[in-house]
């Protein structure tokens, strides 16, 4: 049965030497480091990655399968097995290889709130996890551990303003944020989409830059023009000079009905207002000179 087995093929010494091991760990670091079965270790419960890229599973099985595991995964004893503190794709790659043990750091780890953090920085800290998964893990540091956002940025080494920009993200409708996880947008269009305030603007301007494939520099040219403001008519008062007003008067007077002239550059218009056809002829007599029929 033990030919059968499938173990990691190089080796422990092949895969990390002893300097290496012995700078980590010091004089303890032996009691520390093993190769652990794979059937004795727990799933982290508080496993922050929702997302595995198929792509990139499959690469990491090629090279386990060919040069072994390079960087041992992170698990603490807990009942009489392990749990996994971090290298959920790790273990995941060699339990689909069939092998039957992989190398592991051992950390003593006492509490979840421990375990919890690790866990979270950990997966924050690499390079593949997309931009939502990373803001619901400072999320998570902040809820959950009740840390501040200048905190969270110092544990993960990051700038307070990139911890910021990152919850930020949370604010975007679910659709968005699915989006960005996919990678069908970038984390600029994001950015760039939490220039609207309004979440239907947001979503009219995201199912557009999916469609028509637009570039960030054009998201921030659409959000730049729904907010900017609309143009106000600009009416030009004319007073009018006393002689116009006078003659408005006069011919109000004459005509007892509205009476309005608008002077122009050349000459104007008079308007006079009617309200029945009795009235348009009473005006009309008024307006005709004697003699004349109209």
């Amino acid at each position: 049965m033990a030919a059968k087995t499938k173990r990691l093929g190089r080796g422990l010494g092949a895969l990390i030497s002893d300097e290496s091991d012995d700078e980590f760990f010091g004089d303890e670091g032996a009691k520390q480091f093993r190769e652990v079965e794979i059937h004795s270790i727990r799933p982290n419960p508080f496993q922050p990655r929702e997302e595995y890229n198929t792509k990139l599973m499959e690469e990491l099985k090629n090279s386990i399968a060919e040069k072994g595991v390079i960087q041992p995964i992170t698990v603490r004893e807990k009942d009489r097995g392990y749990e996994l503190i971090a290298g959920e794709r790790r273990l995941r790659a060699v339990r689909e290889l069939g092998y039957d043990r992989i190398p592991a750091f051992i950390m003593e780890v006492e509490t979840d709130d421990e375990m919890l953090e690790l866990a979270l920085i950990e997966n924050i800290q690499r390079e593949d996890l997309n931009p939502i998964d990373v803001a619901r893990g400072y999320h998570r540091l902040i809820e959950e551990l009740h840390l501040t956002q200048e905190q969270v940025a110092q544990k993960v080494g990051k700038e307070r303003s990139t911890v910021t920009n990152f919850l930020r993200l949370l604010k975007l409708p679910p659709e968005i944020q699915e989006s960005l996880r996919k990678a069908e947008i970038s984390m600029g269009h994001a950015r760039a989409l939490l220039g609207v305030e309004n979440a239907g603007r947001q979503l009219e301007i995201w199912e557009k830059t999916v469609q028509k494939k637009l570039s960030v520099r054009d998201v921030e040219a659409h959000v730049r023009k729904i907010n900017q403001p609309p143009k106000r008519k600009v009416t030009i008062s004319r007073e009018k000079s006393p002689y116009i007003e006078a003659a408005e008067e006069k011919l109000r007077e004459v005509l007892a009905t509205k009476v309005k002239i608008y002077p122009q550059k050349k000459g104007g218009k008079i308007e006079i207002e009617y309200y029945s056809k009795e009235e348009l002829e009473r005006i009309l007599e008024i307006l005709q000179p004697p003699g004349n029929d109209y």
